[in-house]
């Protein structure tokens, strides 16, 4: 049930007409209802392994709030720790593991395993829900939150359908008091829920989807072989994703509003971003934050000295960068990330959290932290890292085809696009387009993208990016 299909619409109207009927505690039962039918329409396979996650975490953090014994709640908590990770490891990466070793095996000349009958399914939302049980377990451990001592409560935070899929990743302390407690219909609230999936479905549909085509045939060969089908490509897919993913939490944090509940901004104008430290507090920044509270400073953080510090970051974003996807490009990805954000610490010191650079040095910052952005989407998208080190390599020779204009000024109106969309937002600091302007205004742009929606969505829709995460 994919968020910018007529299906999904059909549902979330259904959900929100019930809904508001209900009282607090029958509402939070059918949203739990409603969630694992969303999730089992997927594959109610998969649904059984969550629920079966949920009551396992659910269980170990009443134990964790009720034992007094040190060693004892270390040992729930690790208990908890590895059936999570364990759950996500054997999903997510058993087909990695085995496409390595049967890579080595190659090598070593022995060929009869068997790799097509061995593949595993990739559960949907399986990175994001298991974060989220993880974030809860480890902040009822260190008592910055209770445990629920409700199922329907617990439950309903780990599966509340919008985050779900593709998150934002909802952090206990944000959203779990907020499913506890009796929600309350405010109109303001519901409008704003409305402009951002109007919003969400405007970047998905218009930018994101159309900007997948000319990736796509940059990425596949089809727009040639040389530097300028590798910088459509990189240049296409960096908008592909972002309007992909941010349409994504937009269509997401809207649908929560309509019912009453608020997910934390996940994307603010990482494109306009003056470095890469300054990239990942503007992207994902669910993902992000996280990776810091639960990896990067339990792993020593800035402690400890500088040497440890490279390290603290390299293998953060490491490990974000195989959160992404069980393949090797994603490594590489994730390792660019941390190198230059290393880099950027060595250069500017303490001094890049302070930076505010105006004018000409803030907008040279900003086209270069945009080309180190894309020139590590290369990897990202990528089938494999030799097709990746292809395409780097075909930088290094440019051959003018006709076609290329066209894809460049196609490429021009869609960026040209986002970036207004995204300096309109970082003047007003609105979470939707003219948020903060009249009503007049506001409504006026509503009905301007509804005709661009109609006009110039892409004739066959793409699946979002992040559900194969």
């Amino acid at each position: 049930m994919l968020f910018d299909t007529p299906v999904y619409f059909v549902f979330l109207t259904l959900v929100v007409l019930v809904y508001w009927r209900l009282n607090w505690r029958r509402q939070n039962k059918l949203l739990l209802a409603a969630s694992y039918f969303f999730y089992g329409w997927w594959d109610w396979r998969f649904l059984l392994l969550m629920i079966a996650s949920t009551t396992i975490d659910y269980i170990i953090a009443k134990k964790l709030e009720d034992e007094q014994n040190p060693a004892t709640r270390k040992l729930l908590l690790i208990a908890s720790l590895v059936v999570n990770f364990s759950i996500l490891g054997f999903f997510k990466y058993f087909n990695f593991f085995l496409d390595s070793s049967v890579h080595i095996l190659d090598v070593l000349g022995v060929h009869f395993i068997p790799r097509g009958v061995l593949r595993i399914i990739l559960p949907p939302g399986i990175s994001f829900y298991t974060f989220q049980e993880v974030a809860y377990i480890v902040d009822v451990y260190a008592a910055k939150i209770k445990a629920s001592r409700n199922f329907v409560d617990y439950a309903l935070f780990i599966s509340l359908f919008p985050h779900l899929i593709a998150g934002p990743i909802q952090r206990p302390s944000h959203l779990l008091p907020q499913v506890q407690k009796p929600r309350v219909f405010q109109p303001a609230a519901f409008q704003d829920g409305c402009m951002l999936i109007l919003m969400g479905l405007f970047r998905k549909c218009v930018i994101a989807d159309n900007c997948a085509h000319l990736a796509n045939a940059a990425f596949s060969g089809k727009l040639g072989t040389n530097g300028w089908s590798v910088l459509i490509g990189a240049y296409a897919f960096a908008w592909e994703i972002y309007g992909d993913f941010s349409g994504y939490s937009d269509l997401a944090r809207g649908s929560a509003q309509l019912l009453g509940f608020h997910f934390m901004v996940n994307f603010r104008q990482p494109y306009l971003a003056v470095s890469l430290q300054d990239f990942w507090r503007r992207w994902h920044i669910s993902l992000s934050t996280w990776l810091r509270d639960y990896l990067y400073i339990p792993l020593g953080g800035s402690r400890g000295g500088e040497g440890k510090t490279y390290r603290n970051l390299l293998l953060t974003m490491l490990l974000g960068g195989l959160w992404h996807g069980a393949n090797w490009t994603f490594v590489i990805w994730g390792g660019i990330q941390g190198l230059v954000l290393s880099f950027e610490r060595f250069v500017f010191g303490h001094r890049e959290e302070h930076a505010e650079p105006h004018g000409w040095s803030m907008w040279s910052r900003r086209v270069i932290t945009f080309q180190i952005v894309c020139f590590s989407w290369i990897f990202f998208r990528a089938e494999s890292v030799s097709g990746a080190l292809t395409m780097i390599r075909n930088l290094g020779h440019f051959q003018w085809s006709p076609e290329y204009a066209s894809a460049w000024l196609f490429l021009a109106i869609l960026g040209g696009l986002g970036f207004a969309m995204d300096l309109q937002l970082e003047e007003s600091g609105g979470e939707y387009l003219f948020q903060n302007s009249s009503p007049t205004v506001r409504y006026g742009a509503a009905v301007a993208a509804m005709a661009m929606l109609i006009l110039f969505s892409a004739s066959d829709p793409q699946a979002f990016i992040y559900f194969r995460f």
